[in-house]
């Protein structure tokens, strides 16, 4: 289950070598059709991929400072620092194959 972040823990939850923070919302439906799909690609990954929810209701700091403009939105972050962005409703597939590639770098 991916990490529930917050603004007090977000800078400690994406310190480590590879995280990805979904940035969603409760009333979001595209965000509520990415779900599934990050649980099975956080069961497939989350040995080599730490998985981070951040909710942007309550949290818009975070979600203004990685540009985050519309959600669900997809950050990739590499030793505490953000490297690329997606956003929006993609395939399982297409995922799978960006995380490999991310973790082949």
């Amino acid at each position: 289950m991916a990490i529930e972040a917050s603004s007090e823990n977000f800078d400690q939850l994406i310190a480590g070598p590879l995280t990805v923070v979904d940035f969603w919302a409760p009333w979001c439906g595209p965000c509520k059709m990415m779900s599934p799909i990050m649980e099975k690609l956080e069961q497939q990954f989350g040995d080599q991929i730490k998985f981070v929810k951040m909710n942007v209701d309550g949290n818009q700091e975070i979600a203004q400072r990685y540009k985050v403009m519309s959600i669900p939105s997809l950050v990739l972050f590499r030793d505490g620092e953000a490297k690329e962005k997606v956003s929006g409703v993609y395939p399982e597939a297409k995922l799978a194959h960006y995380f490999e590639r991310k973790i082949s770098e």
